[in-house]
């Protein structure tokens, strides 16, 4: 009798194992496992090709101190069997990006001409079917060279150093923009230069009147699909403007780019203090969704949405919406006026009837010491914490906000930290590196933690559309043994699947994750 209850207890058990298993409808596939040459690499790029394959770009190192050596390409097919490798051993100034386009791999490099006393963009072209680089130059912009052209950190912008620049890509990498900050004869300009992926240049445009009071960080942009349309949105750092300690020194503006003008709509409401805003082009209608701050300190209250007129940038509608209390109660276990902080924007997922889920990240940067050798040098620490999710209404109204408990931080590439978001009809997945157990922080609270270097285990979390979630382990390090770059996947919507690269040592995998 006992032996019989013991067989019914091990059958539900393991059924109820077998549901739980099921409860997300999520599930993965294996590439082999590769050896690899290149021991130090960093991913560039990873792109689709044609036929439903892959094209990876890493940067690889060598040498003592470590220095950009090459550039490793890796093309896959449908199945992630690796096809053809080729080694382009040229290390490059300041590559920026990679992408794929009709069959061509282009690298966009930014370099310094000493010949001609510029900065250049170039870009370094092959076909897929038989690598064979040709180079040509897009864009010269006339400078003394300088320390770090881009040294700039879109959360900590430098603008002293007499020339800077940027890059942004659309969300579908069909464009990409360059803005050029510099001095030209002791003054200082702007401009703004909107290529397509073909390489065309669509825009142009001189913004350096602007420049004479503000400094722009931008951090976000959104383009027509004619290409003849640029969103930035960023902050405006105020010249000179007195302030005191505990005042913001900048506001959040939306420009409007085109061939012949400029439009700005400054977020500057009495009280509200806008942060990570976001713009976004649905249906032809122009949206901004982010937080907001009631006091100046940074400290976010809640969500925010704005209802633009895409052409003249009025605003038509605004929504403020206060965090709620379960998603205090996610976040500290209780309803307190506590501190959030410190958000950045990552990603934006459009429902079928226009409602908005978005989600962010606690992103942070401190300063710590090493100590190698009997010397001690400053470090920098990046902190990838919390995942704030939320879900408005197509009228900008707050369904539900919840909090994802989570703390990591690096040293090293940060493909391996942070997560990476998924939408499919109006459920959020979210994919994590963690330890092998999240911990219990007591009132049906939990938070995961760093585990990616030892243990290679991937979480997946469900968001359904009423704010529910829950998670499971999706992969363990007796699956797949090397640590997976969760924050680097090639998403495709059309078949719900997202394929992400496995590294470590002289090891390499490539795992594809399908959405059912």
């Amino acid at each position: 009798m006992k032996l019989q209850k013991k067989l019914v207890l091990l059958l539900f058990l393991t059924a109820f194992t077998l549901s739980k298993a099921q409860e997300i409808p999520v599930k993965y596939d294996l590439g082999e496992n590769y050896s690899d040459r290149y021991k130090f690499s960093t991913v560039l790029s990873i792109s689709p090709a044609s036929n439903d394959g892959t094209v990876l770009v890493r940067t690889y190192f060598g040498g003592m101190p470590l220095r950009p050596k090459g550039h490793f390409i890796e093309v896959y097919d449908k199945d992630m069997n690796l096809v053809v490798d080729y080694n382009y051993k040229y290390a490059g100034y300041h590559m920026v990006d990679g992408f794929v386009r009709n069959g061509q791999l282009y690298l966009l490099e930014l370099i310094y001409s000493e010949s001609r006393q510029a900065y250049e963009y170039r870009v370094h072209q092959s076909p897929l079917d038989g690598f064979n680089f040709s180079e040509r130059t897009i864009l010269s912009v006339p400078s003394k060279e300088v320390l770090n052209p881009l040294a700039v950190n879109k959360y900590n912008r430098n603008f002293g150093n007499g020339f800077s620049t940027a890059t942004f890509f659309d969300h579908d990498q069909q464009a990409f923009a360059i803005t050029v900050h510099h001095r030209e004869r002791g003054e200082q300009r702007y401009h703004i230069h909107l290529f397509g992926t073909d390489l065309k240049k669509h825009l142009t445009y001189d913004f350096s009147d602007q420049v004479a009071d503000k400094n722009y960080a931008f951090e976000n942009i959104e383009v027509s699909k004619d290409f003849q349309t640029v969103y930035f949105m960023g902050k405006a750092y105020f010249k000179k403007r007195r302030f005191n300690v505990k005042e913001r020194r900048f506001q959040y503006e939306l420009i409007k780019f085109t061939s012949g003008a400029h439009k700005i709509q400054e977020f500057n409401d009495a009280g509200r203090f806008p942060e990570a805003l976001k713009p976004i082009l649905v249906d032809g209608q122009l949206l901004t969704v982010g937080f907001y701050a009631d006091r100046k300190d940074n400290r976010y209250n809640g969500l925010v949405h704005f209802k633009l007129d895409p052409r003249s940038l009025d605003v038509q509608s605004k929504k403020y919406n206060a965090f709620s209390d379960q998603f205090m109660v996610d976040k500290f276990g209780r309803e307190v006026d506590a501190e959030i902080k410190n958000l950045i924007f990552k990603d934006v997922h459009i429902t079928s009837n226009n409602d908005i889920l978005f989600s962010a990240e606690e992103y942070f940067v401190t300063t710590g010491t090493d100590i190698s050798d009997g010397h001690t040098q400053k470090v920098k620490n990046y902190h990838y914490n919390d995942i704030v999710c939320a879900k408005l209404n197509s009228k900008g109204d707050m369904v539900w906000a919840r909090n994802i408990n989570k703390t990591e931080v690096t040293r090293g590439d940060e493909a391996y930290a942070s997560y990476s978001a998924y939408g499919k009809d109006d459920t959020m997945y979210f994919f994590i590196n963690s330890g092998e157990n999240p911990q219990k922080l007591g009132k049906n609270r939990i938070i995961f933690k760093q585990g990616y270097s030892r243990n290679p285990n991937m979480f997946v979390i469900r968001l359904d559309g009423q704010g529910e979630m829950v998670h499971q382990k999706l992969i363990d390090d007796k699956a797949v043994r090397l640590p997976i770059m969760v924050s680097r996947p090639l998403i495709d919507k059309d078949t719900d699947q997202l394929l992400f690269y496995a590294k470590r040592g002289s090891r390499k995998q490539l795992v594809k994750v399908s959405v059912n």
